[in-house]
């Protein structure tokens, strides 16, 4: 089975090598790799598509007519003539011009795509040839000759991502994280008509949506019309490939949306979705100043005494994104944080759009989610047709303390952390049945996780078994191999003989812990099996989807909105509380485990340094090191098992403890569902935090309490590499002020 996220982290090692050794920046490398990343798609695409067509056409005479690119319309795949296959380039001759040979078949996909007219990178005739060589093999390993599905999809996105950090194209502006992108589509819900992105980057909410879209089992072509504005030509050529490598079709021009209207689409959308540039202090009041998008009676926030530009153009945004929804359309974008207690001009426009009654949710996430900014922001969600019964209301989410720690200045929502945050939204709008569907799917992953754990903590008994005898044998040999350890020199007037017996019964006193703690380990873990069994023999008798073999050693576990997924809430609470039984011994097996391995190799390192056991007849290192081995994998399967199964069952817990009725409920410090008059009485603040209050803390367990002390770190050394930079920044400041005078 294909490990994307495996495939995806050593292609961007091997490429990112290659542009280490090269004279090339980030900037000058990044679009010509994602060209040859679209390229190997494209191929990938055709190819497959290909076959497909020359089932159906016609024969005449015995011989079948010649393909055409009208054959390939509506296949989700680009006809490409001949110089621009993939496999042209990568068998070229060692003495052609490969980089010649590329930008070849850029302009001729261009010829034949009107969609990426002027798009697709052509520099690659200023790349050694050698890099450009090894470039077109990387990306084409078995693994991605042979993908399927949107494998290259996931590729593409991922390079994006870590050009995007590395800040490559424009800082990283033209990336949204998958994080806030995947908020965005979860909470609106873009599933037809027009979808329109007057920021757009890469087309990143166009490339989520399609996901969305195709997840329902849906064509996201055959029922969505993208619609994508960017400033940058880059950002424009990228979004156009990021649609075509993903099967997608969009209406994608440059264009400065303050001053370039779409009018005909004013009114007209179904969803609108934007990242848009925070606080742009710029633009001209004159030429904005009858802008039909501008729906408020303030319609500009406020004007800079000293350049006389609009001094923030965040309430410009915002009023486009209502202004080109239709009667009930949603929106849902991302704003600085600023923008939702903004004074002033920006007030008065807020209160004009909360009387709208169309601002639906806003949902405050916290910092470092962006690449190249750590500074916090803002979700808003416009909805048009809101229902009658959340007129008047408005959703607050705090999400700012719900987040993963990715490196130490990245953050990001897990996949659980994303639905659960979606959970909220879905019983605010009453659709209590979506909600009982992810308990019950994460009800059926616990069960499918732990039904696991058997296997693993099987997996153990050999490796121990064997590793343990060995080291008796080692042991019980030990008195005949004395004299070779008299060699060893004095200590504190201890003779070297003294030290050897003290040494050996060191040894022997850890082996003997060692023998403890198997017993320990194996009895909790026969407990542990056979209620466990019994468990999971209920689970799959109550669940009409299951049967009891079914779990065994299986991972396909029956989907959301079947078996528990369908079950009320009293039962799924019930199937909870069952399980949570096992949370202590799942625990303290955790660290019988971890216990019992910490000892054997503790017991090994004393043969090894302080018995020189590798230098007797009776040490068999070989096969201890595989048996140290075996034990090492066995023991890192059985906690992966265990900790998986704690995990999922930790998203039941956070979803029913919050939620216990399976409807909605202001939580404190997360969410508040608050109505016009409060919002009122806040001086019209749209940010969270003023009406949720504070976290009540959860009770941590030591594992908690570990992961929490590594965020810790990791935020701490992220800190301390802050402060130096600004130090220098300040130093080059203050130096270059007194004109290089000592401070």
């Amino acid at each position: 089975m294909l490990n994307i996220s495996q495939l995806e982290s050593s292609l961007w090692e091997a490429a990112d090598q290659l542009r280490a050794n090269s004279k090339l920046n980030a900037n000058e490398y990044s679009m010509p790799v994602l060209g040859l990343i679209f390229l190997r798609h494209a191929t990938n695409r055709f190819n497959a598509v290909k076959v497909e067509i020359e089932k159906g056409l016609s024969s005449r005479g015995g011989k079948k007519r010649p393909i055409t690119i009208d054959d390939f319309k509506g296949k989700s795949a680009i006809f490409l003539p001949i110089e621009a296959q993939y496999d042209r380039i990568l068998n070229l001759a060692e003495n052609a011009d490969i980089g010649k040979a590329i930008n070849a078949a850029m302009k001729a996909i261009e010829d034949e795509t009107q969609m990426l007219q002027g798009v697709l990178p052509k520099e690659y005739t200023s790349f050694e040839q050698d890099l450009l060589y090894n470039l077109v093999r990387i990306f084409d390993r078995e693994e991605l000759r042979t993908a399927t599905g949107d494998v290259f999809g996931r590729i593409y996105e991922y390079f994006l991502n870590k050009f995007a950090m590395s800040g490559a194209q424009e800082g990283g502006e033209f990336f949204t994280p998958p994080s806030l992108v995947r908020t965005i589509v979860n909470m609106i819900e873009p599933d037809r008509g027009n979808v329109l992105d007057p920021a757009c980057g890469s087309a990143g909410m166009f490339v989520q949506t399609g996901h969305f879209v195709e997840n329902r089992g849906e064509d996201a072509a055959a029922k969505i019309t993208f619609y994508g504005q960017e400033k940058s030509d880059t950002n424009t050529r990228l979004a156009r490939m990021n649609l075509a490598v993903h099967g997608l079709e969009g209406i994608i021009r440059q264009g400065n949306t303050f001053y370039d209207r779409w009018e005909e689409l004013l009114g007209e959308c179904d969803f609108v979705m934007s990242n848009p540039p925070f606080n742009v202090d710029g633009v001209s009041p004159e030429k904005v100043k009858t802008d039909s998008r501008l729906f408020t009676e303030k319609k500009i926030p406020g004007i800079a005494a000293k350049t006389k530009a609009v001094s923030n153009a965040n309430y410009l945004w915002i009023q486009y994104f209502y202004s080109y929804l239709n009667e009930r359309g949603r929106a849902g974008f991302v704003m600085a944080s600023s923008a939702s207690d903004a004074g002033h001009g920006e007030k008065e426009i807020r209160e004009e759009l909360i009387a709208t009654q169309a601002v639906d949710m806003i949902i405050s996430i916290g910092t470092n989610f962006f690449y190249t900014k750590s500074l916090p922001c803002t979700l808003w969600f416009f909805d048009k047709g809101k229902p009658a019964e959340r007129q008047n209301k408005v959703l607050m989410i705090d999400a700012r303390n719900v987040y993963r720690v990715v490196t130490r200045k990245i953050r990001d929502f897990s996949e659980e952390q994303l639905q659960n945050i979606t959970a909220i939204a879905w019983l605010y709008r009453g659709q209590q049945e979506r909600y009982l569907g992810l308990v019950g799917e994460y009800l059926n992953k616990t069960h499918q996780e732990a039904a696991t754990i058997e296997g693993a903590l099987t997996q153990l008994e050999s490796p121990l078994v064997k590793l343990t005898q060995l080291l008796h044998t080692f042991s019980e040999r030990l008195g005949a191999s004395l004299p070779l350890l008299k060699d060893l020199p004095e200590v504190e007037g201890l003779v070297a003989e003294d030290i050897a017996n003290q040494n050996i019964e060191t040894f022997r006193a850890t082996l003997s812990e060692l023998e403890a703690g198997i017993q320990e380990f194996t009895a909790a873990r026969d407990v542990l099996i056979g209620e466990l069994q019994v468990h999971l023999a209920w689970f799959a008798e109550n669940n009409p989807t299951l049967n009891p073999s079914s779990l065994a050693g299986r991972g396909d576990l029956a989907p959301a909105k079947a078996g528990w997924g369908s079950a009320t809430n009293e039962a799924q609470k019930d199937c909870a509380a069952r399980f949570a039984l096992f949370i202590p011994q799942l625990k303290t097996l955790q660290k019988h485990i971890n216990e019992v391995h910490k000892i054997g190799t503790r017991a090994v390192e004393l043969a090894e340094k302080k018995l020189d056991a590798r230098k007797q007849e009776t040490w068999d290192a070989k096969e201890i090191k595989k048996q140290r081995d075996a034990l090492d994998t066995a023991r890192d399967t059985a906690i992966f098992a265990i900790k998986s199964t704690l995990y999922v069952k930790a998203q039941v817990t956070w979803l029913q403890s919050r939620f216990p009725e399976a409807v909605f409920v202001d939580v404190s410090g997360l969410c508040k569902v608050v109505t016009r008059d409060e919002i009122t009485q806040q001086d019209s603040s749209l940010t969270p935090g003023r009406y949720v209050g504070v976290t009540a803390l959860d009770g941590e367990d030591e594992e908690d309490f570990e992961e929490r002390m590594r965020e810790i770190h990791l935020e701490l050394a992220s800190l301390n590499e802050e402060a130096v930079e600004l130090a220098e920044t300040i130093q080059a400041n203050f130096n270059e002020l007194f004109e290089g005078e000592l401070i």
